[in-house]
């Protein structure tokens, strides 16, 4: 069918429009899937499957088995929380523990208000300093 019409792409218009919203999670890994640049079909065969089940996991299954939410989140190289969307994108990094200075923020944080005001102004200093140089 694409070859008669090449303005369609069956990875991305699989179907016809939906006449309801897609369940959350399917509405997530439709969203992680495309903010790395992959096709359903790419997805399908990360997960050895075919792209129609990816379009049943992204426009219908209500409730995914525990099974294909692992496996996705592993494809998609997220969390399983963020998949389901518990877990603010931002707060994802690099695996391994958190570097030196991310340490250094939180112990900061925890610091009362006076004391946090003191580091800044001795932060502030040094990069003004470091910009003169």
């Amino acid at each position: 069918m694409s070859a008669l019409n090449p303005s369609y792409n069956g990875d991305v218009m699989a179907g016809r429009p939906p006449l309801k919203q897609a369940p959350l999670f399917g509405q997530r890994l439709s969203t992680l899937r495309k903010s790395q640049g992959m096709s359903q079909r790419e997805l399908a065969q990360k997960l050895e499957t075919s792209r129609e089940m990816i379009d049943y996991y992204e426009r219908r299954a209500a409730n995914p088995s525990l099974e294909f939410i692992q496996q996705a989140a592993q494809a998609l190289k997220v969390s399983v929380a963020e998949l389901l969307g518990s877990e603010p994108k931002a707060s994802r990094g690099k695996p391994g523990p958190a570097p030196q200075w991310q340490r250094r923020l939180e112990q900061i944080r925890e610091l009362p208000r006076k004391e946090q005001e003191l580091i800044l102004q001795l932060l502030d200093t040094a990069l003004e300093r470091a910009r003169r140089v």
